[in-house]
């Protein structure tokens, strides 16, 4: 699923990307649940995935 919706991304960050939910696919499956919240709250996508992923920015950055 998560590669359909990447279709305008290069093979190669793709695969980054992959690599990095495999890693720890729990982070990931709080991040997507904190994001649907906010866009139930009235956010805009975008904004609340910006606002979610700058919660977690120093979690992800241990992964890369």
């Amino acid at each position: 699923m998560l590669q359909s919706k990447m279709k305008d991304v290069p093979a190669a960050e793709q695969e980054k990307i992959l690599m990095l939910v495999e890693k720890n696919p729990e982070l990931f499956q709080k991040i997507t649940l904190e994001v649907q919240e906010k866009i139930k709250e009235g956010k805009d996508q975008m904004s609340a995935t910006m606002e979610v992923v700058g919660r977690y920015q120093e979690e992800l950055k241990g992964l890369m």
